[in-house]
């Protein structure tokens, strides 16, 4: 197959500093399927040429008239870089962030508070979006934005959920308690366990989890309605973040 000419790198540079570059067979399948992003181009790798999920992939791409340059997996190591690319870099517009309106019009929502790593925050996303939960909502600090990292560690379920990015945390949940949902924190501390709210039978609610050096905030610990800890009988000290998030968001959905 022929391989198109490597672009200027001026031109590649601004194109990068621009757009979003996702990474990754599952992030690019998925952002196509949600068709809720602009897709301007996409870069296969000539040495994965062989593979049949990324040949699906190009067929879809042709399909939806996105052009497809066939390149050295050096140039998307230098465009996204990273080794997981998998064989593909696709440059599309910004993440389509939702508002507050229409994140607080689903009945099972998900706060994220202090989580830095990029990798536990896509898990977490993953595991929203596969369990059913309608919205996210990610502070505007102290949380990683929906990056490139986060779309590939979710395998692209955050390009099907509605996600906002307009407040701090505590801002978030006094307007979630403003909206009548119930508020259930994450904390290794708390009194209740995650089977006193599957008893109380909340109609709408808002899971907080937070990361595993700071946490949930004390603001939204002294807020919430249910501050749930999670049982352990082992050895080790702590679960990790998406694995205690994972717990929570199935045990309540």
């Amino acid at each position: 197959m022929p391989v198109a000419p490597a672009a200027d790198a001026s031109t590649e540079s601004l194109a990068a500093m621009t757009n979003d570059l996702l990474y990754g067979i599952n992030p690019a399948f998925e952002a196509v399927l949600a068709g809720r992003r602009e897709l301007h181009r996409a870069l296969l790798s000539t040495g994965a040429a062989g593979n049949p999920r990324l040949r699906r992939l190009a067929d879809l791409l042709g399909a939806r008239h996105v052009p497809c340059e066939w390149v050295e997996k050096g140039r998307l190591i230098d465009l996204c870089q990273s080794h997981e690319h998998q064989g593909v870099v696709l440059e599309t517009g910004p993440y389509p962030y939702a508002t507050e309106e229409e994140v607080f019009g689903q009945a099972r929502l998900v706060l994220l508070d202090n989580i830095e790593d990029p990798h536990n925050v896509g898990a977490i996303l993953r595991t929203a979006e596969v369990l059913g939960y309608g919205g996210v909502l990610l502070p505007k600090r102290g949380v990683p934005p929906v990056l490139a990292s986060v779309v590939k560690a979710s395998a692209g379920a955050a390009e099907h959920l509605r996600i906002c990015r307009s407040a701090a945390a505590p801002v978030y949940v006094s307007r979630a308690l403003e909206r009548g949902f119930t508020v259930v924190a994450l904390d290794g501390h708390g009194q209740a366990l995650l089977a006193d709210v599957v008893t109380a039978r909340p109609e709408r609610l808002l899971l907080v989890c937070g990361g595993e050096d700071q946490g949930v905030g004390q603001f939204i610990l002294n807020q919430a309605q249910f501050v749930v800890r999670i049982p352990q009988r082992g050895r080790v000290g702590s679960l990790n973040a998406s694995v205690a998030a994972g717990i929570a968001l199935h045990a309540l959905a």
